[in-house]
């Protein structure tokens, strides 16, 4: 079984930029979760970018499950993506003016699931999530039931890899301890890997693996980004 993430010798700088963003070698095993941490505008959110595809990097390679992202390019890139990478946001980014339940639709059209098949998988999956109001739009629910929203997105395709950008910033300590027992949890049930990028020191006791951004190179200096 292919590794859920392979970096090496990655380099990224922005135009003008202070500095580069230097990642020799990281590994992330199936089911495997890390937590990386760094200060604001050390490059964690670029990195992950960059891990998604949606940056391309100066040199070097990232893989997903074996395939070098960067080698696909428009709409084989965002197929691979929606098919393989779960991304969870700090503001969550769900779609206004979508229900809840069309907020998850809308990642499985990037799956090889059969369309019939999205209502019935996306309804099953938010009312395991304890969503209930599944036709209402998302910003007339709380925000705790938002980051859960946002979790089914990001799972319903059965991703190898979870890639989860401060995920608890915009929650209360209630919420956030309930939205990671979620990530965690359902990672680890479908086997997806887990990359968590934040600076909530109550993050570091969720993670058995934890690694800071200088220590994957203790002489990068951050580019642009947070």
């Amino acid at each position: 079984m292919n590794p859920a993430l392979t970096i090496r010798n990655l380099k990224f700088a922005y135009p003008g930029g202070p500095g580069i963003l230097n990642v020799p070698t990281l590994d992330l095993a199936r089911g495997e979760q890390l937590l990386l941490t760094a200060g604001s505008g050390a490059g964690k959110s670029t990195l992950l970018q960059l891990i998604a595809g949606l940056m391309d990097p100066n040199s070097g390679t990232i893989s997903i499950d074996g395939q070098n992202l960067h080698t696909l390019h428009g709409a084989r890139r965002d197929l691979f993506r929606g098919r393989h990478i779960g991304m969870i946001f700090q503001t969550f980014n769900l779609l206004h003016g979508f229900s809840a339940l069309e907020n998850v639709m809308t990642a499985l059209m990037f799956s090889s699931i059969p369309p019939r098949e999205h209502r019935p998988r996306a309804a099953a999956l938010l009312t395991k999530l304890g969503i209930e109001r599944q036709d209402a739009e998302p910003n007339n629910l709380s925000v705790g039931q938002q980051q859960r929203i946002a979790v089914a997105r990001a799972l319903a395709c059965d991703p190898v890899l979870v890639l989860a950008d401060e995920p608890t910033a915009s929650l209360d300590p209630e919420n956030a301890a309930a939205a990671m027992d979620l990530i965690q949890g359902l990672c680890r049930e479908r086997n997806a890997a887990l990359l968590c990028v934040s600076h909530d020191p109550a993050m570091k006791d969720r993670f058995s693996r934890r690694q800071s951004l200088a220590e994957l190179h203790p002489q990068a200096v951050a580019g642009k980004g947070a």
